[in-house]
C-alpha cells in the first residue's frame, strides 16, 4: 500500500494519502491546517486522484483543509457523533479567538470556514471501502465524542520484516508514541478515553503499526510495553 505521510503547517498534525499504488485513486486522511501546496505535489508525483476524505475526529487542526481538498464532488467521512464540529470547527475549538488570530499572523489572512458538501456519517464497527481500500472503522472517544481509528489489513510499502507487524492503525488523536491525545477540550472525557484506551485500542493485535495525527508512527507492542497510559489496562 503506497502511503505518504506530511505534518500539516500548524500544530504538526500528520496527514496520510493512502493508496493502492501509483497511478491510482486515494484517500486523504486528516487534511490539516496549511497541507493544499504540499498534497497537491504528492498527488502529481505519484499519479494519485483523490476518492474520498477520511477524518478522525472533527478538531480543527485535522480538519481546516477538508473542504477545498473535497471541491464540490468528494465526500468527507466523519463519526456522526462528531459531524457537528463540521459546521464550525473554529468555533468550537478550545482556542477560540487566540487560534484564529495565530492563523491570521502565520497565513496574513483570517481563518475562514465552509462545511464540505458532501459528508457521510460513519459508525463503529463500520467497513469503508473506498478507492480499492477496506478500512474498519474503531470508535474511541475520549479526546472527542466522535475520535475514530481506522484499521487496515495492509502495510505501508517499505516496511522492513523486522518490524513484526502486518497491519496499520490509524490513531488519530487517540493514541500517540509514548502518549495519549488530551482529554480537556470541549467534547473529551477522561473516562470515555480510559474506556477507549481498555476497550478498543489495548485489544488489538500487537503487530498493528501505529500512524497517529502527530508525532512519529509506533507499534502496539511498543505501546502496550512502555506507553503510561496503557499500563495495567
Amino acid at each position: 500500500m503506497l502511503t505518504i505521510s506530511f505534518p500539516a503547517q500548524a500544530f504538526g498534525t500528520n496527514c496520510y494519502v493512502l493508496a493502492d499504488g501509483p497511478g491510482e485513486e486515494c484517500l486523504v486522511v486528516d487534511p490539516g491546517i496549511g497541507i493544499e501546496e504540499t498534497l497537491r505535489e504528492v498527488l502529481t508525483t505519484h499519479r494519485l486522484k483523490p476518492a474520498a476524505v477520511l477524518l478522525t475526529h472533527g478538531h480543527v487542526d485535522h480538519v481546516y483543509s477538508v473542504t477545498p481538498v473535497c471541491g464540490g464532488e468528494l465526500a468527507a467521512y466523519i463519526h456522526s457523533d462528531d459531524r457537528y464540529r463540521l459546521v464550525d470547527p473554529l468555533g468550537s475549538s478550545s482556542l477560540g479567538e487566540q487560534l484564529t488570530g495565530m492563523l491570521e499572523q502565520q497565513f496574513g489572512t483570517k481563518a475562514t470556514w465552509r462545511e464540505p458538501e458532501h459528508v457521510v456519517e460513519i459508525t463503529d464497527s463500520q467497513t469503508v471501502s473506498v478507492a480499492g481500500i477496506d478500512l474498519e472503522v474503531l470508535h474511541a472517544p475520549g479526546h472527542t465524542e466522535g475520535s475514530v481509528m481506522f484499521s487496515l489489513p495492509g502495510l505501508p510499502e517499505g516496511i522492513p520484516d523486522e518490524a513484526e507487524v502486518d497491519r496499520t492503525l490509524i490513531t488519530g488523536d487517540v493514541l500517540f508514541a509514548g502518549s495519549i491525545g488530551r482529554t480537556d477540550l470541549p467534547g473529551g472525557s477522561a473516562e470515555a478515553m480510559q474506556r477507549s484506551l481498555r476497550d478498543v485500542v489495548h485489544p488489538r493485535p500487537d503487530s498493528s503499526l501505529v500512524l497517529p495525527g502527530h508525532g512519529p508512527a509506533t507499534t502496539l507492542a511498543r505501546e502496550k510495553a512502555t506507553n503510561p497510559h496503557l499500563q495495567g489496562l
